[in-house]
């Protein structure tokens, strides 16, 4: 047993990260707590409106270490290791004043939509309050109800964290990948970073188990975020044991510290499958095309199926050439987010089960009697000779099997503009057929 602190809503759009306040956590408590397992990083249903960036929400489980000991991080120039199992490492009690000092110190309070929170429990809370708040909403009150009695919960501002904070601590992996963080000396937060993107796909191709590092399709380096935030960049995986060599290949600014999380991203738990389409839920949908894609102002496309639009948006960038290709009659299996104004499916994967053919005609059929060129009556009528005047079937017209210029098998848009949940089609496993938009896969924060 161990004592499991969770954390959330710390952040603003502004700056800060949720993650580097748990790398403190880590700070304060060395000789006195061994750290048990990775700190865990955990996103929670990315379509919540009130989310700050990446909804994630931290667990730090603290106590006596057992087992034999590993190095997942370096904070304050000294190693950080991480026991397997642990036995417990006191009260909840003894420890709320310490994390109540550092989430003080480090939350974003003048923002008016960071509302802080933090927990203290000596056992994990149910896994529905996990699995609820990553596929759909949770209230205040469930997530307090769910953690009533097992140690202590603290709330700041309108108290909404706690909801990240308890179900953070509640996440037992079915599907687990690994991030290493790597963090910039304060004195650079909010200035430009610095990365070599040479270096970046040097990495990618030297540790096929990682993945999302580099947008080949629109030559971007995707493992930095774009916000103020203390994270210099991150690289997800597989395999925690390459991470660390994969950081050191990155070459430009330094980290001051970094960290290894185990982490739900890239894992699909997000996906309801055959789920009722409520608003803010994600959800896996088969259908047939029903209706030919067209284009939006702005550069999105919607198709429908079964009388439900799906459309993907401006920033899924050549994925939307797939979407393009798609005519009625064709199967289609979706995931993506429900929407309700309007009513749409956001597309986050594709697959394509099954394709229609695709029959063009080539020419009008000549008239029997005079030879000419026939001329159509309409859509559904059958053709005319404009000399003498004979008609002639539609069936006569030369019709030819056009080349779809499209493969069945599983699409996703490139790795920029992905989810941090979305399962890259690199994970989906052997037996599964990946169509991808370049010579290799490679996130946006």
């Amino acid at each position: 047993m161990v004592l499991w602190i969770g954390l959330d809503d710390t952040d603003s759009l502004h700056g800060m990260c949720t993650s580097f306040l748990a790398t403190e956590l880590v700070r304060e408590f060395a000789g006195n707590f061994d750290l048990i397992g990775y700190v865990r990083l955990v996103r929670l249903n990315p379509n919540i409106p009130w989310k700050t960036r990446g909804n994630a929400a931290l667990c730090v489980r603290i106590g006596h270490g057992l087992g034999t000991p590993r190095v997942i991080g370096r904070i304050a120039g000294r190693e950080v290791v991480s026991y397997p199992r642990g036995n417990p490492g006191g009260v909840p009690e003894a420890v709320e004043d310490t994390v109540a000092r550092l989430v003080e110190r480090w939350s974003r309070f003048e923002d008016e939509t960071t509302n802080p929170a933090f927990v203290i429990l000596r056992r994990q809370p149910p896994p529905g309050v996990y699995w609820k708040a990553v596929r759909g909403v949770v209230a205040m009150d469930q997530a307090l109800d769910s953690a009533k009695d097992l140690g202590v919960m603290r709330t700041y501002k309108n108290g909404r964290g706690v909801i990240g904070a308890v179900s953070a601590t509640a996440w037992r992996p079915r599907d687990r990948t690994y991030e290493i963080l790597a963090y910039r000396h304060e004195s650079r937060w909010g200035r430009p970073r610095q990365i070599e993107p040479q270096s970046v796909i040097e990495m990618d191709r030297t540790f096929p188990s990682t993945f999302n590092n580099y947008d080949y399709e629109n030559a971007r380096v995707v493992i930095a975020p774009r916000s103020p935030c203390p994270v210099l960049f991150g690289i997800r995986g597989d395999d925690p044991k390459v991470l660390r060599l994969s950081m050191e290949m990155i070459e430009g600014e330094r980290p001051e510290r970094w960290l290894i999380f185990e982490t739900n991203q890239g894992t699909d738990d997000h996906v309801r499958a055959g789920a009722v389409l409520e608003p803010s839920t994600t959800v896996k949908v088969r259908g047939r095309v029903s209706s030919a894609p067209r284009d939006l102002p702005g550069g999105h496309v919607v198709f429908r199926i079964d009388g439900l639009d799906i459309t993907a948006y401006e920033p899924s960038k050549q994925f939307r050439s797939v979407i393009r290709k798609l005519i009625p009659g064709d199967g289609v299996q979706v995931v993506g987010a429900v929407r309700e104004i309007p009513r749409t499916l956001n597309l986050e994967k594709l697959c394509i089960e099954s394709l229609m053919p695709n029959v063009v005609k080539v020419s009008n059929p000549r008239c029997p009697s005079c030879a000419k060129r026939t001329k159509s009556t309409g859509r559904n009528g059958p053709f005319r000779c404009l000399r003498c005047g004979r008609r002639v079937s539609r069936s006569a017209a030369r019709m030819v099997l056009a080349d779809r210029r499209l493969a069945e098998g599983w699409y996703e848009p490139p790795v920029g503009s992905r989810r941090h949940l979305s399962k890259p089609l690199k994970r989906l496993g052997l037996g599964v057929r990946i169509n991808q938009f370049g010579p290799a896969s490679a996130r946006e924060d």
